[in-house]
């Protein structure tokens, strides 16, 4: 895992942070300055954290930057993140000025119209792009008003890999300013429990060691990086930031059994990798051009590869070298054991190598192939050994057969399934797109090798995680009747330092044990590995909710399905692509992946119109400097109306057309649950339970009820949301998943989309209906009165049908009022009027309630006339026809 941030604003100053840049021009920014040190260009960036939770590898990072505008005139800010290539994008939001626009995953079509359309009008494109070998960027910019605040939130999710003994995280941290609140926290859980847990920090100074911890116990560890202002400063008196390096988080588990099994809320996941096998003798030919283009530095990093690679090749293992360029020259007829002799004459034969004419991988590649074919017949090599072949090219087939489909279905036939094909592309000059796909269809993987000073080790890298197998033709097996949706669960080879993870559903939930076996070809024998899991035993093991997020095995399992659905697309044609781009379509879009297939979209209302931001991942064959989507979001203080209800219950109408506000309290007995909202065209319904407060008081007047229970109701999506101020809970087609309040997390299933921020709100966003904030009021637990309670927001009320109503609903259609004879009432500081309103008068009072979106503690004092006697004649009826029998309750009728 990586990521690195970047905060660009006005185009002159470029902030990054958790991975931060700032870089002033100097002709823009040449005079002194009397602002803090925090304060650039009138924008000070004052927080960046970057959360990362692991459970059971499976890695849910947030990151989050917050800045404000302390100029007197707006400012252009963009959020720029780079993540790893293999992460999916699941969330991001902007809040602004304490309003919160959620991120919403479309099939990428659909989001490039609206870019387009969003371009068409004049909006700004930024930029989405690949970075470097292991990142691809992610850039939002909006235009922030003079004192206003925004908080950027990202977050993406990816499977930690096994690769050398370590999983890793990775992370580049370049702020290049200073910033009030920085800190990076890491959360490990492993059921296995933790090994080993390391974290590596280029940039690390004796100061900074204080404030870098790192623990581990048991099942959990603990990375956390908190530099303080001062300690951030490259010097004592400079204004610049000595953070600026790689911070690198690494870990392994325990493995006293060979292989994991865990469940949960009927999603399985199998993690294998035994230790302490005999390595498996290896049959390894190395394909390599020596055309002309690979002359100079390539040939020498080349041949010092190769050269280490022959220290490593054990005396068991059997090689040949096969040259190609124009023509094809082999070292030996035959393969040949890796004797002491044989190495030191394979030394001199790649020493001597030299480049010449032009590319003929076809032939290249079919001799090679050839060669072990006739090595197995001949019964050269031992029986219980593998055979691969690696090939490494730095361009295109030029010479002899060029098609590259030829050329493919040529090396797939001549190897028949029998053993894989790595190839190694050398530079940006390769058709990578052919290697990969000719690579994947032959059970091996393509990888690129960078042209840098240190091509050499990467070439040697990869042969190091190759260079030990331990197992070949793995198969591994699980009860046929009681799973389905499996992912690859058969494997050429186990890699020592990897690991094989399967994944899929458990239907018979009923069951009381899960038995996992692996079958495999040792070097010595066959072996079988069995593992019996307690279902029961299992359920409360995994009761970590401190460290584990919702769900994570079922993300696991579509994380892992969607990837290897777009592997298996590659290599497809005609009718089985179609079929599986609509799974991994599918699927991107239920668990809100942005995938090569979907794009983000950020959507604000402004002014009647949309603007989006599309955060859009790289697909097949794209170059490092291919650019994407997203578009300038321009931010000026709301003019769409705003409904909610909070407190006592107090219910608060906006008016935008009158620049006003209305407002009014419903009295109801604790338990009576009152519908909200009612939409019976798009299926959306929101009632909500009352509580009472701990000890009633005696007196009438005095008693105060609050909304504990809140109950949203999807029904064209069969969905289903229960808030209380304890936990979430949603229901899918029949399925529960719960969350507390303790969590940071974004779920979503069915076009429902549902960001829990730690104790603090959440927002639920359904298809394209409206969006609901609602806002955890939490009191101290010992009071003798007073307890928890919610409040709700509707955000994009003009989303819902013209037949709404309930409580709030009936408000998100316009109406008009009157207010005149405002005269003193009985309290002097708040004034009595005369309202027309709905055909009816009414005696109105001024006075205030209070907004809980930015400051769910204190909340913002909003001025409003209220309505007496339960809202009597501004709402529709009495207040007791809005009376319901249950939380879920649903009525398509209309009012």
């Amino acid at each position: 895992m990586a990521v690195t941030i970047r905060l660009y604003i006005s185009l002159v100053l470029l902030a990054g942070l958790g991975t931060s840049h700032f870089l002033i021009n100097p002709l823009r920014n040449n005079r002194k300055r009397s602002l803090p040190d925090t304060v650039v260009d009138g924008i000070e960036i004052y927080s960046t954290k970057i959360n990362c939770k692991v459970t059971s590898r499976f890695a849910h990072n947030v990151v989050t930057t917050r800045a404000v505008n302390r100029a007197d005139t707006a400012k252009e800010i963009s959020f720029d993140v780079e993540l790893p290539k293999t992460a999916f994008i699941t969330n991001f939001t902007m809040t602004i000025d304490g309003i919160t626009y959620p991120g919403n995953v479309k099939e990428k079509e659909v989001a490039k119209k609206q870019y387009e359309k969003a371009v068409s009008q004049g909006k700004t494109a930024g930029l989405v792009k690949a970075s470097g070998r292991k990142l691809e960027k992610f850039t939002v910019s909006v235009n922030v008003a003079a004192g206003s605040k925004v908080t950027f939130e990202l977050t993406y999710e990816e499977l930690l890999k096994r690769h050398k003994g370590k999983y890793e995280m990775y992370i580049k941290v370049q702020p290049k300013q200073l910033i009030n609140h920085f800190e990076i926290v890491a959360d490990i859980y492993e059921p296995q429990g933790i090994k080993e847990l390391n974290a590596d920090v280029s940039f690390i100074t004796n100061d900074l060691m204080n404030v870098l911890t790192k623990s581990f116990s048991g099942k959990k560890g603990h990375v956390s990086f908190k530099p303080s202002f001062d300690q951030q400063r490259s010097c004592p008196t400079c204004s610049t930031s000595l953070l600026n390096g790689d911070f690198i988080i690494t870990y392994d588990v325990n493995r006293e059994q060979p292989g994991n099994v865990q469940i949960v809320n009927g999603y399985f996941v199998h993690f294998f990798a035994p230790q302490n096998l005999p390595v498996v003798p290896k049959n390894v030919i190395f394909v390599i051009d020596i055309s002309g283009s690979m002359s100079g530095r390539k040939l020498e990093q080349t041949k010092d590869a190769l050269l280490h690679i022959l220290n490593d090749v054990k005396e068991d293992d059997f090689l040949n070298f096969i040259l190609f360029s124009s023509d094809v020259t082999t070292w030996k007829e035959n393969m040949v054991q890796a004797t002491a002799e044989n190495l030191k004459e394979a030394r001199n034969f790649v020493e001597n190598m030299q480049t010449t004419g032009l590319t003929n991988i076809n032939d290249g590649l079919l001799k090679g192939i050839e060669m072990v074919n006739r090595a197995r017949e001949m019964g050269i090599l031992l029986d219980r050994s593998t055979s691969i072949i690696i090939m490494l090219t730095d361009g295109e087939a030029n010479v002899g057969e060029s098609r590259v489909d030829k050329i493919q279905q040529n090396v797939k036939n001549a190897i028949g399934g029998k053993f894989p094909l790595y190839n190694l592309g050398f530079g940006n000059d390769v058709n990578y797109n052919f290697l990969e796909k000719m690579a994947l269809e032959n059970h091996g993987v393509a990888r690129r090798i960078y042209e840098d000073s240190d091509a050499n080790l990467q070439l040697q890298g990869f042969y190091d995680e190759v260079a030990n197998p331990l197992l070949i033709d793995v198969d591994l097996q699980y009860p046929q009747n009681a799973i389905s949706d499996v992912t690859q669960n058969n494997y050429q080879h186990f890699y020592d330092g990897s690991e094989i993870v399967v994944a899929g559903k458990v239907v018979d939930l009923e069951t009381n044990s899960f038995i996992a076996d692996v079958k495999g070809h040792g070097a010595l024998n066959d072996l079988t590995f069995t593992e019996e899991v307690d279902m029961k035993e299992m359920e409360e093991a995994l009761k970590e909710q401190e460290y584990i997020f919702g769900d994570y095995i079922e993300r696991l399992w579509a994380y892992l399905t969607i990837e290897q659905l777009l592997e298996k697309r590659k290599n497809a044609e005609g009718e089985e692509k179609e079929n599986l781009t609509a799974q991994a379509l599918d699927l991107s879009l239920k668990y809100h992946f942005v995938t090569p297939l979907t794009s983000m979209v950020v959507t604000k209302p402004e002014d009647n119109e949309e603007t989006q931001s599309i955060a859009d991942k790289p697909g097949e064959g794209r170059g490092p400097d291919t650019m994407l989507y997203a578009t300038q979001l321009n931010y000026q203080p709301p003019s769409n109306p705003y409904y909610w209800v909070d407190g006592d219950p107090h219910f608060i109408i906006e008016v935008p057309q009158k620049d006003d506000a209305l407002c009014f309290n419903i009295d109801a007995q604790p338990g009576v649950v009152l519908n909200l909202i009612r939409d019976p065209d798009t299926g959306i319904t929101v009632n909500g339970e009352i509580i009472g407060e701990k000890k009633a008081s005696s007196e009438p007047n005095q008693r105060k009820s609050y909304f504990g229970k809140l109950g949203i109701v999807a029904l064209q999506m069969d969905l289903q949301v229960e808030v209380t101020p304890q936990k979430i809970t949603l229901w899918s087609g029949g399925r529960k998943s719960s969350f507390t309040w303790m969590d940071t997390v974004t779920i979503t299933q069915n076009g429902l989309s549902v960001t829990i921020n730690r104790k603090k709100n959440m927002v639920v966003s359904i298809g394209d209906g409206a969006t609901f904030v609602i806002v955890l009021h939490q009191v101290w637990k010992k009071h003798p009165i007073h307890q928890d309670f919610l409040g709700l927001y509707t955000v994009d009320s003009h989303r819902m049908s013209t037949k709404t109503h309930g409580l709030l609903g009936q408000f998100f259609h316009p109406f008009d009022f009157e207010v005149f004879d405002v005269r003193p009432g009985s309290d002097p500081k708040k004034p009595d009027a005369t309202m027309i309103v709905k055909n009816h008068k009414l005696t109105v009072t001024r006075g205030s309630q209070k907004d809980y979106r930015k400051d769910s503690g204190q909340g913002t004092k909003v001025s409003c006339w209220f309505i007496h006697d339960n809202g009597s004649g501004l709402i529709d009826g009495v207040h007791t026809d809005y009376i319901v029998p249950d939380l879920f309750y649903h009525s398509t009728t209309q009012s």
